[in-house]
């Protein structure tokens, strides 16, 4: 019983794991580049691993391209919260209220127009840049229709500090970034699930 238990407490663990060692290796091909900003464009609307994940691993294989990829990231991210925006302004009743749904984030979603009419630019800039989920204050910036200019400034400035920091650190710390995640793999996994979820509640709380 026991052994079960554990066996189902580590499996997200290993999800990760098997994630990690994916991404490591495909940082390393020439198609990294297209699949960073792939990926940084769908999470801006969609899809639930942020880019970073990706991005680490690249600077960490090719620590000197780290602005470039830093930059990538930023552009595909700034260009996917025009999708958010988009699904929010023409498609909520549909694809944007599955979305929103899906992150259990139905009851934040009045609250934030209410914080829009506050400070359109402080509530995007707080979430390019934290952990909280980005794809919903997208699509909520754009049900509630705030000005494009703001959105596209904010997010600029949050993703791209949130994205060029990341990468600047791995740069100067580089090899030693790289072996601490390997020694200490499982508590670095539990620090991004709990980042994960903690972007959720820090949502919650930020709308109160």
């Amino acid at each position: 019983m026991k052994k079960d238990l554990f066996y189902t407490l580590k499996a997200p663990l290993r999800w990760i794991r098997r994630l990690y060692d994916w991404t490591l290796h495909w940082a390393r091909t020439k198609q990294a580049p297209y699949a960073l900003f792939f990926i940084a464009f769908i999470e801006s609307s969609f899809f639930p691993i942020p880019p970073d994940v990706l991005l680490i691993a690249m600077v960490v294989a090719h620590q000197k391209n780290w602005i470039r990829y830093a930059t990538i990231c930023t552009v595909g991210s700034v260009l996917g919260a025009l999708l958010g925006y988009f699904i929010g302004w023409s498609l909520f009743e549909t694809v944007g209220k599955l979305i929103v749904q899906t992150y259990n984030l139905n009851a934040v979603v009045n609250t934030l127009g209410e914080k829009y009419a506050q400070n359109a630019f402080l509530v995007v800039f707080t979430a390019a840049f934290t952990p909280i989920p980005y794809k919903a204050i997208t699509i909520t910036a754009g049900l509630f229709k705030i000005s494009l200019v703001t959105l596209v400034v904010a997010s600029i400035v949050g993703r791209a500090g949130r994205f060029f920091l990341v990468a600047g650190a791995l740069r100067v710390l580089g090899k030693k970034m790289s072996d601490s995640i390997e020694k200490y793999f499982d508590i670095f996994s539990i620090g991004f699930l709990l980042l994960v979820v903690g972007g959720v509640l820090a949502l919650k709380y930020f709308i109160k």
